[in-house]
């Protein structure tokens, strides 16, 4: 009680007093009275202080509850009583934050704690921000306004300096020296108590440090596959640190370089630095420990890599690996402290354990070196594509790799151990007579594009290799039976050349992709029909319309063929294309355009023979549209058909319908001219909206196909129609009327003008309401 008695003589220096004081006026009897109750207050308070640092032990316990007693006895709003951790160089405390304790840390030089803890005088200050050693920017960052504090230093028995008790914000008046005798008193009261809980935790961090070093020892000696160890390892020193991530890197002689396979946050993607570069290869090269402080002020750091990962580097310990010869294996590289900077009690602990380290290395690559020869064919086996299946010289089965059970449809479990007979014979007898030929003849057995049937009725194609497995001496051990799975491309083949050229095709089974599985692709679809077939086909017999059909699609499909489209099926008398799919093109627009186009050039040549055998004309209609479409096989396995679908497979057929209406050959959607990479002759015909379809399209019309003789004074009609058009769009109808009658009057057949010129009539006598956007709604197929 050596502490309160002298508390009580500071607080009380004119005891005896107290009786004049008591006999005088009414206030000095009030102020009396208040200090007598203050003094037992405070008195009151010293026992408490007492009771809390004699009933544990435990500074999670001792710290926030002294802290919540000088803030309620000196009248302030806050308090934060700091402890020295030499190891650190940092003054720390423990505050309750929710439901448990937070650890701050601040340098035990900086700002005011600092300076009183380094001079070890009390400091009263009334005005926080008049002092420059006060930092701001805690204030800024928490929301709280610092106006005046009192500092003291918390001493030992030994009276040395091992902490400081900071008072923030007294709220009735300004900090007074009974304010610092009260936290004096606090001070020495709880100094002894918290030394020894603080040396206790020592203690107990130190045991607990020492069973996790010899449990994680325990635990990478067992490990011997290097990539698991490397992750323990990194694992372990993170956890052992308190820190936020580690990587180990390892040396490669043959290279001069610190390589990484496993960094904590970086993937596994394998990270190669120059032996000598950056601070990894500081501590690599000079043997020495590396503690960085603060990395962005140290210029071998390389911010990049933060940059890349996204993580921020504040700090970072590096231990050379050394093994017992003394030659260098590596480097341990910890990163970002928890709660501060690496201190010397975390740089033994890693050295300890780079020693463990370097022991579990070697094993790992001794194990590894036995392991590679076995690993070697196992790994050959298992990257093969081709299925290998090995026997014995009873024809049992022995090892399949990964690809011979998924052509064979049959886990390995259910081979291996067992005959060929009994595992292949039942359904594929042909390959258990290749075994038989290979192991009468000793020679090798081939078999192409043989068919290979499943217990569920399914059938693949393979070719297969049979052939004997010699030692070296040329003494047969074995056989292996090599399965080269071609059913995709077979059935690629199969399905395929229906609709596109054979150097499609052959494009399709070198690129590997399954095309027949449903795929989202951007591809311009063409459709194309007959006008008037029922009418042509009445004067004709069945065989005459057959043939017709056969001379008009051989000659429209080889026009597809040749620009590279695919021909998804006939509609009667109709057609449909598709550019860009299976296989997407750059140019994909243009070239369903240039088919069209030739189309149309053929249909003359076509109509010309016809005209010979004085047959009449054919006229087709052909629509164009751009987009996204869904590609791929449907219908049951026997009868599957590859084909598209979507909103503009629907566009293109809608399009390819209008021809009737507008009288034109040709109609692209505004995507199909969006998408063309080269100049064509185009007319910007309608903004159009089908039925069936939720939005308008600016409707193209392709005039390319046309000559001089076929549409004289091309040019100039699509000049008057451009300007009859925009006039349109404008409500201006008198200037609409007189460009379309102009485009009439140079071309007179020209459907087009003639219906914009109607419309132009219609709306100038009936104009169309305010919120008329051009839109020409088509109601008809």
């Amino acid at each position: 009680m050596r502490g309160t008695s002298a508390f009580l003589e500071r607080i009380f220096p004119a005891l005896p007093e107290l009786e004049s004081f008591a006999t005088g006026l009414e206030a000095s009897r009030a102020e009396a009275a208040g200090r007598l109750v203050d003094g037992i207050r405070h008195l009151s308070a010293l026992v408490e202080v007492s009771e809390t640092v004699t009933q544990s032990f435990s500074l999670d316990h001792q710290l926030p509850r002294l802290i919540e007693l000088i803030t309620e006895l000196l009248d302030a709003e806050r308090a934060t009583l700091f402890l020295h951790d030499p190891e650190s160089g940092e003054l720390f405390s423990r505050v309750a934050q929710g439901e448990g304790l937070t650890e701050i840390r601040v340098s035990d030089s900086d700002g005011i704690v600092g300076s009183v803890f380094g001079s070890g005088i009390t400091e009263i200050i009334p005005d926080a921000y008049a002092d420059t050693r006060f930092n701001r920017e805690v204030d800024r960052r928490t929301g709280y306004r610092t106006r005046d504090l009192l500092s003291v230093p918390l001493r030992n028995q030994a009276g040395q300096v091992m902490g400081v008790t900071q008072v923030l914000n007294k709220r009735s008046g300004t900090f007074t020296e009974m304010d610092v005798a009260l936290v004096e008193a606090i001070n020495r009261q709880a100094a002894n108590a918290l030394n020894q809980a603080r040396l206790i935790e020592r203690l107990e961090q130190q045991q607990r440090e020492e069973r996790e070093l010899l449990a994680i020892t325990e635990a990478i000696a067992t490990e011997l596959h290097l990539d698991k160890l490397l992750a323990r390892i990194l694992k372990a020193a993170t956890q052992l640190l308190n820190a936020e991530r580690s990587t180990l890197f390892i040396y490669d002689p043959s290279k001069d370089e610190l390589w990484s396979q496993v960094a904590e946050g970086m993937g596994k993607e394998q990270i190669r630095i120059p032996a000598s570069a950056g601070i990894a290869g500081a501590a690599f090269t000079t043997g020495e420990v590396v503690n960085v402080p603060r990395a962005y002020a140290d210029p071998r750091f390389n911010p990049e890599v933060d940059r890349v990962s996204g993580f921020r580097t504040r700090n970072l310990l590096n231990v050379p690996i050394v093994d017992r010869s003394g030659e260098r294996l590596g480097v341990i590289q910890v990163l970002n402290k928890r709660g501060g900077s690496f201190t010397q009690g975390d740089i033994r602990r890693l050295k300890a354990f780079s020693a463990d380290i370097a022991i579990a290395i070697q094993n790992a690559r001794l194990f590894s070196d036995v392991l590679t020869l076995k690993n070697y064919n196992e790994s050959i086996l298992k990257s093969l594509s081709n299925g290998v299946v090995t026997l014995d010289q009873q024809l049992i089965i022995v090892k399949v790799n990964e690809a011979a059970q998924r052509i064979l449809r049959i886990p390995s479990e259910a081979m291996i151990g067992h005959s060929a007979e009994r595992v292949l014979g039942n359904l594929n007898a042909w390959v258990t007579r290749s075994l038989e030929y290979v192991v009468r003849m000793g020679a090798t057995d081939y078999h192409a594009d043989t068919d290979l049937l499943f217990s569920d009725g399914d059938s693949g194609a393979v070719n297969l290799t049979a052939a004997p497995v010699v030692d070296t001496e040329g003494k047969s051990i074995g056989y292996m039976l090599v399965f080269e799975d071609i059913t995709r491309e077979k059935r690629v083949r199969n399905t395929m050349t229906r609709y596109v050229a054979k150097e499609v095709v052959d494009q399709l089974v070198a690129s590997g992709a399954d095309v027949l599985q449903g795929s989202s692709l951007v591809a311009t679809v063409l459709f194309s029909d007959i006008r008037r077939f029922a009418m042509l086909s009445e004067t004709m017999t069945p065989r005459e319309t057959v043939t017709m059909l056969n001379e008009y699609f051989a000659e429209m499909v080889e026009a597809i063929f040749i620009r590279g489209g695919m021909l998804d099926k006939y509609l009667g008398d109709g057609l449909m294309a598709i550019f860009g799919a299976p296989v997407e093109g750059s140019i994909d627009a243009d070239n369903a355009l240039l088919v069209a186009t030739d189309m149309m050039r053929a249909l003359r040549g076509f109509n010309a023979r016809r005209a010979e055998r004085e047959l009449e004309p054919m006229e087709i209609g052909i629509g164009l549209a751009t987009g996204e479409v869904l590609a791929g096989s449907v219908g049951p396995i026997k009868r599957m058909a590859y084909t598209v679908i979507g909103d503009n497979v629907n566009l293109a057929a809608r399009l390819e319908s209008a021809n009737k209406y507008y009288g034109t050959a040709v109609l692209l959607a505004g995507s199909t001219v969006d998408s063309l990479k080269s100049r064509a002759v185009l007319r910007r015909l309608d903004l159009l909206q089908p039925r069936g379809l939720s939005r308008p399209s600016w409707v193209y019309e392709s005039l390319g196909h046309h000559t001089a003789k076929t549409f004289p004074k091309l040019a100039k009609v699509i000049d008057e129609y451009e300007a009859g058009l925009d006039c349109y769009r404008r409500r201006d109808w008198q200037g609409g009327i007189a460009h379309f009658a102009d485009a009439l009057e140079l071309a007179p057949q020209d459907r087009p003008s003639q219906i914009f010129l109607d419309r132009c009539r219609y709306y100038q006598a009936d104009p169309p309401a305010d919120e008329w956007n051009g839109v020409w709604i088509m109601e008809q197929k």
